[in-house]
C-alpha cells in the first residue's frame, strides 16, 4: 500500500487551541497510508511582494515543506466569519513569488472546530474560493466539528464514537482523494476521455 505524505496547517496560534486537538484527534484516526508533518505558520513575517526576489528562510521552509506534501489539509477555527489573518498570511507566502504556487495540483481538505453550531463552515466557504484560484483541487466532503471538551481526552484523542467515527470515515475518504488526485496527475496518464478519444 502506498504512503502519502499529508503537511497539516493548524490556523490558530493559541497554544490551547481546540483546532489544534482536532488535529490530533484527526492524524490519531486516520488510515495508516497517510504520514502528517506539520507546516508552521507562526514564525512568518507578513507577506510583501518586496520578498519574491529574496525569500526569507520561513518562507523559503514553508514552500519545501508544501511542495514535499502528497496532500495538503487545513486545520482551522473560524475568525470574524473567515479565515484566521495567520493562515491567511501563510497561503499568501506559499502561493508566490508569482509563477511559483506551491500549492498548485495539491490534494487540499478542509476541517475545522467551533463551539458555535455551524463550526467554522462560513471560513471553509472562504477558504475554497482561495483554493479554486490557486489551483489546488479540493476534498469535497465537508468537515464542520462542533466542539465538545468531553469528547477530546489530554492527549488529544477523541473519545466519542460519533465523532471519531465521522472523523475516521473523514480521513479514509480524503485519503482515497490523493490517492486519485496523484494518479490524475501523473506523467503520462491519460483519462478516461482522452482514452476515448485516442481510439477512434
Amino acid at each position: 500500500m502506498a504512503t502519502y505524505k499529508i503537511g497539516y496547517f493548524v490556523g490558530s496560534l493559541a497554544a490551547a487551541s481546540i483546532n489544534r486537538t482536532l488535529s490530533k484527534a484527526v492524524i490519531q484516526l486516520s488510515p495508516s497510508e497517510l504520514e502528517f508533518t506539520e507546516i508552521p505558520i507562526k514564525d512568518l513575517p507578513l507577506y510583501s511582494w518586496d520578498y519574491d526576489n529574496d525569500y526569507p528562510p520561513e518562507g523559503r521552509a514553508l514552500k519545501e515543506a508544501i511542495e514535499a506534501s502528497d496532500g495538503i489539509l487545513f486545520v482551522s477555527p473560524e475568525y470574524n466569519r473567515s479565515i484566521p489573518g495567520a493562515l491567511k498570511n501563510a497561503i499568501d507566502w506559499g502561493s508566490r513569488p508569482w509563477g511559483q504556487n506551491s500549492f498548485a495540483r495539491k490534494p487540499t481538505a478542509i476541517i475545522g472546530t467551533s463551539p458555535g453550531g455551524i463550526g467554522t463552515a462560513v471560513m471553509q466557504s472562504n477558504m475554497r474560493s482561495v483554493l479554486s484560484f490557486l489551483d489546488a483541487p479540493q476534498f469535497n466532503s465537508e468537515g464542520y466539528i462542533t466542539f465538545d471538551a468531553d469528547a477530546y481526552n489530554e492527549n488529544g484523542e477523541c473519545t466519542d464514537e460519533s465523532t471519531a467515527g465521522f472523523l475516521r470515515h473523514y480521513m479514509s475518504e480524503f485519503a482515497a482523494f490523493v490517492e486519485r488526485v496523484l494518479v490524475a496527475n501523473a506523467p503520462g496518464h491519460i483519462g478516461d476521455a482522452e482514452v476515448d478519444y485516442a481510439r477512434k
